[in-house]
């Protein structure tokens, strides 16, 4: 069982999102993908502005169409600061059998050995790295200071391909705030979801 575990504030969720965990999916032949919802990131000083059962709800209305993906508590029910190295021990003794991949932008793996316990982390997990279209290329040797030379090949040679789709929470959060259209950025029943509960407004 190959697992992708997907890590990230998702508030909202959106099509950006969706299109990272497909092309994960495809290219590396993942047989399920696991969305984990941060509780609180340690790079970012404030929280998500949605509750995290507001967040678990997107998540779940944006892949009721997947039945292969999945969106995991165990950041949430943790609680604090979510670490990458804690979750993946926590999947990691669920699962002992199933092989790990941590999928990630070219950018979070540039400041992957910043994080608590890289070295940890890439044993415990396999870097997916998702290099966007129009964006600089992933930065492989940043890894040669906490992986072995031969594994950092393999990672290289995992690399998954992603066309451009600029879309990120922060501008729909930013968008809603001001009244602006978020149409088509994100899928309908999760439109539908902020719009009921008057999600992201200035209001």
């Amino acid at each position: 069982m190959r697992i992708g575990i997907f890590g990230g504030s998702f508030d909202p969720v959106h099509l950006g999102h969706l299109e990272l965990a497909r092309c994960c999916q495809q290219q590396a032949e993942l047989n399920e993908v696991w969305f984990v919802p941060t509780a609180r990131q340690p790079l970012k000083h404030s929280g998500p502005s949605a509750t995290a059962d507001q967040r678990l709800a997107m998540l779940e209305l944006a892949i009721a169409d997947f039945p292969n993906w999945k969106v995991s508590r165990a950041e949430i029910d943790r609680g604090g600061v979510s670490y990458t190295v804690e979750t993946l021990r926590h999947l990691h003794e669920v699962m002992p059998e199933a092989e790990l991949m941590f999928m990630m932008g070219a950018d979070a793996l540039h400041d992957l050995p910043s994080w608590l316990d890289p070295g940890e982390i890439c044993r415990l997990a396999t870097p997916l790295v998702v290099a966007r279209a129009g964006e600089p290329e992933p930065d492989f040797d940043a890894l040669l200071a906490i992986c072995p030379p031969d594994r950092v090949e393999h990672i290289r040679a995992l690399q998954v391909e992603m066309e451009a789709m600029p879309i990120s929470s922060s501008e729909l959060r930013q968008r809603l705030a001001q009244g602006r259209s978020i149409e088509g950025m994100l899928p309908n029943a999760v439109l539908r979801y902020i719009r009921d509960k008057h999600l992201y407004s200035a209001s």
